[in-house]
């Protein structure tokens, strides 16, 4: 495992130094669509190489049903016959979007005419290797009805440099295809989820719009266990909650296809890069027919999904909600018009099944305001038992906003279930602001052993039954009577008081003595201090 991860940190590292060179004048939010677009270009043909492969092997192989009896120029003909790849579930890649045609091609001069055969021959005229790109994008879209509208066709508009294009292609085709133990998607996914991370740091606030720290989404999976059922995110931006399930799933043994995946996403093309997320895992997915708001225009209305988890917009003031007021998912209070959390809250509770459990991080206001009917909504919630668990965060998590955040846990069902014991009036609250440590100067991240699985196990215990404890300064477990006597205010460290200190057997007058001693000293220091600055300054002119 140590091998293979640090293959991948290897990899990461010299793609991402490499690609951004390459960047030139180009925006990050516009340098993402063209290098996630190659690298998902590079999946789906060497999928297809890798079945074309497998397709030869078979016809060779005179105890294989698609032996062919050595006829090579058959075995040619037969290996552009799309049933083979298809029925595989390998997407068409037609001649001209074969990776090795793109990379050759990259390197010729405008006005080069290639022959490109697919089924029949035909010419292609290079005007630029970005047009080669658009064309190639278009005719894998074209052979491919899932991927319509899917793929990134901006290569030629962009007006990027041909050498600069080119050179991107060859640093993409450095992606190794063979390893001991790892798959191609495997390798592929990663880099394209390294990708995503690293061009939301890039990009910074407008980053947090389709990723959400790889390290929080883990708590929430960790926490939620989706291991078999529809798992739905409303506001999915690049599909990152999908992948962390999925990867949930093979970590315990699962295949992938035991969850349903069901996303909604309004902005065009951070909804283009959760389809080729997707779609590099072989992952089946529906993100509805298009891009659309989830308030105005839910793609998945009769959806009652068994796991729901997101990140949406912290606050959002414009959403839609002076025309949405008699919206039948308020069932407990209309959300104001200029604030979200709520709408959020409640759209997602009423997609969710009956033994369903859901995942949501808000803004810590969310936990405690009143205003704007706020306050009678939450308290709605809490009295009807909806609210499982409450974890509240450290800052500086987030490359969009700075704004202290906290994730809510609600369930359906508290009853004794799928080896949960029943919870009715219980509330668990853990109080996290204290863990996780700073990667750099201004972002912090969590470990998974000391943080994430600290957390997660603590709910399981909770929720189980199983050696749970409250733990002063962490974690409580709390009833609604408790609760009601707090303003249905659900902020943590209300609740969990404050970490008992450790006694270092120093007692209490010696140490009263010792400090005292030392603070004098200090005073002695700064006084000594004080004069000398006074000094200087009176020697340049200055002070009295």
């Amino acid at each position: 495992m140590d091998e293979n991860e640090n293959f991948l940190k290897d990899l990461d590292n010299k793609l991402w130094t490499s690609a951004d060179k390459l960047r030139s004048n180009l925006d990050a939010a516009v340098y993402k669509h063209v290098v996630l677009g190659l690298v998902f270009i590079k999946y789906v043909s060497d999928a297809f190489e890798e079945r074309r492969k497998e397709l030869l092997e078979q016809f060779k192989d005179p105890e294989h049903e698609y032996y062919l009896g050595g006829d090579e120029e058959l075995e040619a003909e037969e290996l552009e016959i799309r049933d083979y790849y298809t029925e595989k579930n390998v997407f068409w890649v037609p001649a001209l979007a074969r990776w090795d045609t793109l990379q050759s091609c990259a390197k010729l001069p405008s006005g080069t005419e290639i022959t490109v055969k697919n089924g029949k021959i035909d010419t292609y005229k290079m005007v630029s290797v970005g047009r080669l790109l658009d064309d190639a994008m278009e005719a894998i879209e074209k052979d491919n009805p899932k991927l319509k509208g899917v793929l990134t066709k901006d290569y030629a508009r962009l007006q990027i440099d041909s050498a600069k294009l080119g050179e991107l292609i060859d640093l993409i085709a450095t992606i190794p295809f063979i390893h001991d133990n790892l798959k191609a998607k495997d390798i592929l996914g990663h880099v394209y989820e390294y990708f995503l991370g690293q061009f939301a740091s890039a990009e910074g606030k407008k980053g947090g719009q389709y990723y959400t720290p790889k390290s929080i989404v883990t708590l929430i999976v960790e926490m939620l266990e989706p291991f078999q059922g529809r798992v739905y995110d409303p506001a999915c931006g690049s599909g990152g909650f999908f992948v962390q399930s999925e990867r949930f799933v093979e970590d315990k043994g699962g295949r992938i296809g035991q969850l349903s995946i069901y996303g909604q996403e309004s902005n065009p093309t951070t909804w283009r890069l959760a389809c080729m997320n997707m779609v590099i895992r072989g992952m089946d997915f529906d993100f509805g027919k298009e891009p659309a708001d989830t308030f105005s225009r839910d793609q998945h209305p009769d959806l009652r999904a068994n796991y729901i988890m997101t990140n949406p917009p912290f606050n959002m003031k414009e959403w839609g909600g002076e025309q949405l007021k008699e919206d039948p998912r308020w069932k407990y209070g209309i959300p104001p018009a200029n604030n979200a959390n709520f709408a959020w809250m409640q759209h997602m509770i009423y997609h969710l099944a009956p033994n369903g459990s859901m995942a949501l991080l808000l803004a810590n206001g969310s936990m405690s305001s009143n205003t704007n009917n706020e306050g009678e909504i939450r308290k709605e919630l809490i009295e009807k038992d909806l609210v499982e668990c409450m974890v509240a965060l450290p800052g500086q998590l987030f490359t969009n906003t700075q704004i202290p955040a906290c994730i809510w846990f609600l369930t359906r069902n508290k009853e004794a279930y799928n080896g949960s014991r029943e919870r009715k009036g219980e509330v668990l609250f853990i109080d996290a602001r204290d863990l996780g440590y700073m990667k750099d100067r201004v972002l912090r991240d969590f470990d998974h052993e000391k943080d994430i699985l600290r957390i997660a196990d603590t709910f399981h215990a909770w929720k189980k039954g199983d050696g749970y404890e409250d733990e002063p300064g962490f974690c409580k477990s709390v009833t609604l009577d408790e609760i009601r006597k707090h303003g249905h205010v659900l902020t943590p460290g209300r609740y969990v008081g404050a970490a008992a200190q450790e006694d270092d057997g120093e007692p209490f007058g010696e140490k009263m003595e010792r400090l005292t001693m030392e603070l004098e000293l200090q005073f002695e220091e700064s006084a000594k201090l004080e004069k000398a600055i006074r000094e200087n300054l009176k020697g340049l002119g200055y002070g009295s």
